[in-house]
């Protein structure tokens, strides 16, 4: 019995184990020794990089938080990073959602990153979460004309006319820059299409999104997004350059995406491994005359 027959018997259980080993060794060698996989930076995330790195300091970023739970494995991390830029580069944080959940997100990320690293920031001068507004695009559409009427009090019940880092905003355009976490619907898309679109390149616009819903933003690059990270894999491109352009040794949490690049790398080239292993066998068999 040849090597291929062999492999064509093989017990599915082989598989199954070399699967969970290709997943755990790269988690076991980064967790024992450190060190991440080097990535190759594409041209959209170096661009949410760079877009970022031209806001002048002082800037009020309104930095959207829509998605929940289920999709923070992927988006969390750039979220983690995108905060930690912004704060490192001295911009005012305005957090806001338009997901549920995404108002839990936002309130963690602020702790984890700017109660954790950046405890000089003041809260409602420096920094604020308006909570959670249920809406969808028409809550984009009313902050195209007045922004305290979408977002009247704060997470914490504050009134916004009253909190210092929104003096003097009147609509979403008073944004140099909006960033966005997304999952799905609402998100990057819709706010393309109900704000920035119809701005005309007053307010620029950042957008880190699940690998499946990156497709979509591509006709939208570079015009009306000036760059995109597309999944954990721009999300561990621009975390490379953040810790880079900062300097020293990132705490963990700023090296989620890139710790979580090499399992699935490794767990990839399995899969494409076998993939070409059955065709093999299958043609193989073909050209044999076996059903």
């Amino acid at each position: 019995m040849s090597v291929l027959d062999r492999l064509d018997r093989l017990d599915r259980r082989w598989i199954f184990l070399a699967m969970f080993v290709a997943v755990a060794a790269p988690i076991l060698y980064i967790g024992v020794t450190g060190r991440t996989l080097p990535e190759k930076v594409t041209s959209t995330s170096r661009a949410v990089y760079e877009a970022i790195e031209a806001t002048p300091e002082g800037s009020r970023v309104l930095f959207a938080f829509d998605f929940d739970p289920a999709s923070a494995g992927e988006l969390q991390p750039m979220a983690t990073d995108l905060m930690r830029h912004c704060a490192a580069r001295k911009l005012r944080i305005v957090c806001i959602a338009l997901w549920p959940l995404g108002n839990n997100l936002a309130e963690e990320t602020i702790a984890n990153v700017i109660g954790a690293d950046f405890p000089h920031m003041r809260d409602g001068v420096d920094f604020v979460n308006l909570g959670f507004q249920s809406g969808q695009q028409q809550v984009m559409t009313v902050l195209t004309t007045n922004f305290r009427k979408g977002f009247p009090v704060d997470e914490r019940g504050r009134d916004t006319a009253d909190l210092p880092i929104l003096q003097g905003v009147k609509t979403v355009a008073d944004f140099p820059l909006l960033v966005d976490v997304g999952a799905g619907y609402p998100g990057a898309k819709e706010w393309v299409q109900y704000v920035v679109t119809g701005l005309k390149g007053s307010m620029r616009m950042v957008a880190g999104t699940t690998g499946v819903s990156t497709p979509q933003l591509f006709p939208y690059y570079p015009d009306q997004l000036a760059g995109i990270l597309a999944g954990i894999k721009g999300a561990a491109e621009y975390e490379m350059l953040v810790n880079e352009g900062l300097g020293g040794a990132p705490a963990a949490k700023y090296m989620e995406a890139q710790r979580r690049m090499g399992p699935q790398l490794s767990g990839h080239l399995l899969l494409v491994g076998l993939i070409v292993l059955g065709n093999v066998i299958h043609f193989r068999r073909s050209r044999g005359g076996q059903a």
